[in-house]
């Protein structure tokens, strides 16, 4: 067995392959920033390639999944499926069991930060008349006299489970890397080290679209605080839920399923409200609480313990 073949194995040895690591990241931030340089050198969020290049940024971590498998040999050849999350799918009842919570999970969570804000005083909702979404679609040019808006707002809601399958296909893109390789590469620091640096570099990766503005407005460091704090926190969950089932896929369409209900606030705010992304958005400050009260529970629970999340030796990508 050679070197790359034994830091393969780093989950069994209790080694982490910082090479492979710094190779992995190095590739993943690169390839980001080159997908997002014509929006630096053209017109920035307001470019009509966003649409396009956005969700090809998002098979940045993918790619370098593949490069530090195929170059590095990290984990080596017959454990790489294992080591990804993305087969055997076993135990099958917990990971299908996640899957479906990992449809629903997500935009309640979101539902809720929207509530809560509204409750703090830090965003003016309109649950009856929806006047601000109402208000969006009338600018748009939406003739709201032949449905009404009530229809809309459910129709919308209803098409959620599906937004998270359909945005579920761009999330594995950064899940087989966040997830599925970064997570099982860093195991061996412990849970939660390896949850919080995993949801770091997530959110660092995101520096190009942050400092131009999206998300959050902000085109700055402050910005890019806000994307590293947001994704640690999401990272959390979604990490547990990788560690727990031993499989990457109830991360993806998790993933997926945020993404979708990442509007959900522009169907429910008041008409002339600007709310700050900062505070009451899906990655915002109130979502951290929010997410900070389940993420408790969960630990309260035991639900973090080493015993409890170490996943089946079959389903850890580790051999002999």
């Amino acid at each position: 067995m050679d070197h790359a073949d034994r830091a393969a194995q780093a989950d069994g040895a209790r080694v982490v392959p910082w090479p492979a690591v710094a190779l992995f990241v190095g590739t993943a931030v690169a390839l980001a920033w080159l997908v997002a340089l014509p929006l630096w050198l053209g017109d920035g969020l307001a470019s009509p390639l966003v649409g396009a290049l956005l969700p090809v940024m998002m098979f940045a971590p993918g790619i370098a999944t593949l490069v530090v498998c195929l170059i590095a040999r990290v984990p080596g050849r017959g454990r790489r499926m294992r080591f990804l999350g993305m087969w055997p799918l076993r135990p099958a009842g917990r990971t299908i069991g996640f899957l479906v919570a990992a449809v629903v999970v997500p935009p309640l969570i979101v539902a809720l930060t929207v509530s809560l804000s509204g409750a703090l005083g830090l965003v003016r909702l309109d649950l009856v008349g929806f006047s601000g979404f109402a208000g969006a679609l009338e600018q748009a040019g939406v003739d709201l006299s032949v449905v009404p808006i009530q229809a809309v707002v459910v129709g919308q809601l209803i098409a959620l489970p599906l937004g998270a399958l359909i945005n579920a296909i761009p999330a594995f893109g950064e899940e087989i890397g966040w997830r599925g390789w970064l997570l099982s590469a860093l195991r061996p620091l412990g849970v939660w080290p390896s949850l919080l640096v995993t949801g770091a570099v997530w959110g660092l990766w995101h520096a190009p679209i942050i400092l131009l503005g999206y998300n959050f407005g902000r085109g700055d460091v402050i910005g890019v605080l806000l994307m590293v704090a947001g994704c640690m926190a999401w990272g959390v969950l979604l990490g547990w839920s990788r560690l727990r089932t031993g499989s990457v896929w109830p991360a993806v369409v998790a993933h997926g399923a945020l993404n979708a209900a990442a509007g959900l606030l522009a169907l429910l705010v008041a008409v002339g409200e600007r709310p700050d992304p900062a505070l009451v958005g899906p990655l915002g400050a109130v979502s951290w609480l929010v997410l900070a009260v389940l993420v408790g529970v969960l630990a309260l629970t035991g639900q973090f313990r080493r015993d409890v999340l170490e996943p089946p030796r079959e389903a850890r990508g580790v051999t002999g």
